[in-house]
């Protein structure tokens, strides 16, 4: 349920309609916008008597939301959330890339790797500490001492951290992490999402899970938002289809629908999309000319020794070459040098 206000509502009147929708378990989130101001309702409304809240004088009109996802709505939220990454922002305009290596191996690799994408342009270092893999065997990464050589890379290069969270014991590890990326595999881990709402207020990239609907994912970012933490990015990387040239398929049409259903910024993951390096530029190109509020990137040193995805992470080299054609698309919400 939306409460659209009056312009010259007295906020004595306003503390009193929220006081009364708490003492109901009804969660209000003012949002103050360009043109109106309006209270979401977060909870069970089916109980809240419409007429009588309409006929309050702070009050301009009352709308039901008939979809499942409230604050995640952009009737909820008419404008565009900003979410702010220890600097970087995105969203509202706002357009970043996030850039780095699908998994830490060492400091040196890591340092190298995290000032040659800040020398290209990116603004947010990437890196998995704790890494999913399908097979048991597979390198599962490095764990407490990738998240030290993650810090460490960005002691050396300024840039925010952004790395993977698994498992609800590991979050009190990440407390010196910049924005913690909810995969795939747990888009749906709902235990998970209601932890990550709860005990921390860091921006969250979610992932659509390989066979989600868009409605699924927006119920997702819903169980974040609704346990308290209103910092939520959508990322789309691929869906299954049956399509085998390539990893995955990569849905762009999620941009234009997710900016229509909703607030939240949308990233774009062409490398886990395709599963090719050599793919990764034009499909960044199109995210970017299709309004994306960002990328995130695989870049790794020595792509054929990589110990996870060697075979879609960009050189430096080709990273460099790629954002110089973002930025004839879009020109970057940075200064750059």
């Amino acid at each position: 349920m939306i409460i659209i206000l009056k312009k010259d509502a007295d906020k004595s009147q306003v503390e009193n309609l929220k006081n009364w929708l708490a003492a109901r378990n009804i969660t209000p989130h003012v949002s103050e916008g360009a043109h109106e101001t309006l209270i979401g309702c977060v909870g069970d409304v089916a109980k809240i008597d419409v007429g009588l809240v309409q006929q309050l004088s702070a009050v301009e009109s009352v709308q039901r939301i008939q979809e499942p996802y409230k604050a995640a709505n952009r009737k909820f939220h008419p404008d565009d959330t900003v979410v702010d990454c220890s600097g970087p922002k995105i969203g509202g305009g706002n357009f970043q890339v996030i850039a780095g290596p699908c998994s830490v191996e060492s400091e040196e690799q890591m340092v190298g790797i995290a000032k040659a994408v800040k020398a290209a342009g990116a603004t947010l270092l990437r890196g998995g500490a704790f890494k999913p893999r399908t097979s048991p065997y597979a390198f599962q990464g490095l764990g407490k001492k990738g998240l030290e050589l993650l810090i460490e890379a960005r002691k050396e290069t300024g840039l925010p951290i952004v790395t993977e969270l698994m498992a609800i014991e590991h979050l009190p590890l990440f407390n010196d992490v910049d924005v913690i990326q909810i995969g795939a595999r747990n888009m749906q881990n709902f235990d998970l999402l209601r932890e990550v709402g709860a005990q921390t207020k860091k921006p969250i990239l979610l992932k659509r899970g390989m066979s989600a609907t868009l409605q699924e994912l927006l119920m997702s970012a819903e169980y974040i938002m609704a346990s308290g933490n209103p910092n939520v990015m959508l990322c789309e990387r691929g869906i299954r289809t049956f399509e085998t040239a390539t990893r995955n398929t990569i849905d762009l049409t999620v941009i234009p629908v997710l900016k229509r259903l909703s607030h939240l910024p949308v990233i774009i993951d062409p490398s886990h999309s395709t599963g090719s390096a050599k793919l990764v530029e034009p499909l960044a190109m199109g995210a970017t000319a299709m309004g994306a509020d960002g990328l995130i990137i695989e870049v790794h040193n020595n792509p054929p020794c990589a110990l996870c995805d060697g075979a879609q992470s960009q050189t430096p080299e080709m990273f460099a070459e790629t954002m110089k054609k973002i930025a004839n698309i879009r020109p970057y919400a940075w200064e750059r040098s």
